[in-house]
């Protein structure tokens, strides 16, 4: 299998007696059972540990990257500005898997995409879990430089000082003077030669941490997240609004008036929420420019943050593509999920006819998601708002036990068996749970399952389990034939 991940649990989020059980399981049908648990694993792994590299443009932050993926995958040129995105690689060092951002360089004062390039690159600071901060040791700490580590000192993460371009013995006393940026010990590297970037990867590792992380992670209790998302103008301000009793961000009919996302901690239902409202998500974000495009990647990074997103609907017009797409990313950052529907109070009934035709036309891969039907300006049908939330992350945590799961696949084995193909009938061998927000299961098979058959089984899951309102991840591992084992 081409898609194991071996960590030091294998476990995923299984406990010790449904470990075992599960293992006799796997064993009883001929899986070896190093396999079996490294794909428990893989379903169950978290996000993995985020190194970014930032600094200043052209001191080498791709060479670098490149470097350390072994690989060219970053754009290279010797002229300043070429990466201007985010963009995020898997990389493995000493055994241990974690992720590379690169960014494109910082500098300050600056305007139109420059800006938004330093940004991304800020962005890049807070989000994770350490930096490389790459200075060009030929030219020493300038100005930017220091700018750029008085970011990282409010960013609060651990920083790995990498002085590039130190090609021989004689330039190390150049990164030696880049003590005088108080980052620490400068670690000489050549990322063009690969001079020294064991010895800085050796450090960077020491500063991420072990586990994977949530970068953008879940909270370990206090109050729930929730994200507001939606296109711009559908409303989400005046959700914020109404559901804190009192004008918290700004209103106004022009679109996109709010930028950044805003947290506020509401008391709703008898319990403390922290709302996200965020700046409306226009289009694609590599089609945006300026203060739209750092807008959206905020948007981005507050659903990550988030434990389920309330996706607003504007009702008076017709469900866009636009809206589609905002509903996909919520799904595909797997978290909870709330469709709410605004500016319902203006509905007439031939409009609330369409609406629901275009519902059950456009939004039919998430007959899951939970479902309200508000007005943000009048208050209407509020109180439905907390309880459509609880039901997702109630959906989103759910855990079935493996005994009582194997049960329940018995039971579809038997009577919906999977159609014969070819000559051949597969079928469900056993599965267990492997995590959770969102739940991810994991289905030993004996042949290949079609994919209606799992659209099929995820269906009675939600059924049986009561998986209302969140996504579910079900990935499916085919016993190979006994006599093709080595």
């Amino acid at each position: 299998m081409n898609d194991q991940i071996h960590t030091g649990d294998e476990r995923g989020e299984l406990g010790d007696a449904e470990y075992a059980e599960f293992m006799e399981l796997a064993t009883q049908e001929g899986f070896d059972p190093e396999e079996v648990g490294s794909d428990i694993a893989a379903a169950g792994h978290g996000p993995l540990p985020v190194l970014a590299v930032v600094g200043r443009p052209n001191v080498g932050k791709s060479t670098l990257v490149n470097r350390i993926l072994g690989r060219r995958e970053a754009v290279v040129e010797d002229r300043p500005g070429v990466t201007r995105d985010r963009v995020n690689y898997e990389a493995e060092w000493a055994g241990r898997r974690f992720k590379v951002m690169d960014t494109g360089g910082w500098e300050q004062d600056v305007l139109g995409l420059d800006a938004a390039v330093a940004a991304q690159a800020e962005f890049a600071m807070e989000t994770a879990d350490a930096v490389v901060f790459v200075v060009d040791s030929t030219v020493g700490a300038t100005d930017t430089d220091e700018a750029v580590v008085k970011l990282l000192r409010r960013a609060g993460k651990p920083v790995v000082l990498c002085a590039n371009k130190v090609d021989g013995p004689a330039a190390e006393a150049d990164a030696a003077a880049l003590w005088s940026l108080g980052l620490g010990e400068p670690h000489p590297v050549s990322a063009l030669h690969g001079r020294g970037t064991g010895d800085m990867l050796d450090a960077a590792l020491n500063a991420l941490p072990e586990a994977p992380a949530q970068t953008f992670g879940i909270a370990v209790g206090g109050p729930r997240r929730v994200a507001l998302i939606g296109r711009p103008n559908v409303g989400k301000s005046s959700l914020l609004n109404k559901v804190a009793g009192e004008d918290r961000v700004v209103v106004n009919e022009k679109a996109g008036t709010t930028r950044d996302p805003v947290d506020e901690l509401i008391e709703l239902g008898g319990k403390t929420w922290k709302f996200v409202d965020t700046a409306g998500i226009r289009r694609r974000v590599h089609l945006q420019e300026g203060a739209d495009y750092y807008a959206s990647l905020r948007t981005a990074a507050a659903l990550e943050k988030a434990e389920v997103a309330v996706v607003l609907i504007d009702a008076s017009e017709s469900i866009s593509v636009q809206d589609q797409r905002i509903i996909t990313m919520a799904v595909e950052a797997g978290r909870a999920l709330v469709i709410a529907y605004n500016k319902w109070d203006t509905l007439d009934e031939e409009r609330r006819y369409y609406l629901e035709r275009e519902i059950e036309r456009d939004l039919v891969q998430i007959p899951w998601a939970q479902r309200v039907n508000v007005s943000a300006r009048t208050g209407r049908h509020m109180e439905r708002l907390v309880p459509a939330i609880e039901t997702a992350i109630a959906g989103w945590e759910t855990r079935v036990p493996t005994g009582r799961l194997n049960a329940f696949l018995g039971e579809i084995v038997a009577s919906h068996p999977h159609p014969v193909r070819g000559g051949k009938q597969p079928r469900i061998l056993f599965g267990t749970q492997a995590g959770t927000k969102p739940p991810r299961f994991v289905l030993f098979a004996s042949g290949f399952l079609e994919a209606g058959y799992r659209r099929f089984v995820e269906r009675r899951l939600r059924e049986e389990f009561s998986f209302a309102g969140t996504p579910i991840h079900i990935s499916v591992r085919v016993r190979e034939k006994r006599g093709s084992r080595k």
